[in-house]
């Protein structure tokens, strides 16, 4: 943090650092659910490995060219099981 040119930090102990907590399933579920919505094409219903520039397009780009996508950028349907961590 700078304050008028100093430069300053605060330093932790590592060896007290507490670890990472891990979501439940719900909340995992809820994040899955959000980046589906932000990965799914209105259009035609694919579910892409990025998220879709829907607020400026509105569909995504094989949509917009009238083109096929190719199948690397393409997930393939989800088991019926949950693949979460939790």
């Amino acid at each position: 943090m700078c304050r008028g040119g100093n430069r300053w930090a605060w330093l932790y102990e590592v060896s007290l650092a507490k670890p990472k907590r891990t979501p439940t399933l719900a909340q995992e579920m809820a994040l899955d659910r959000a980046m589906e919505a932000r990965q799914t094409c209105p259009e035609c219903r694919r579910r892409y490995y990025a998220c879709l520039p829907l607020r400026t397009q509105g569909r995504c780009a094989p949509c917009e060219m009238g083109i096929e996508p190719s199948p690397d950028t393409v997930m393939i349907p989800a088991p019926t099981t949950h693949g979460l961590a939790a």
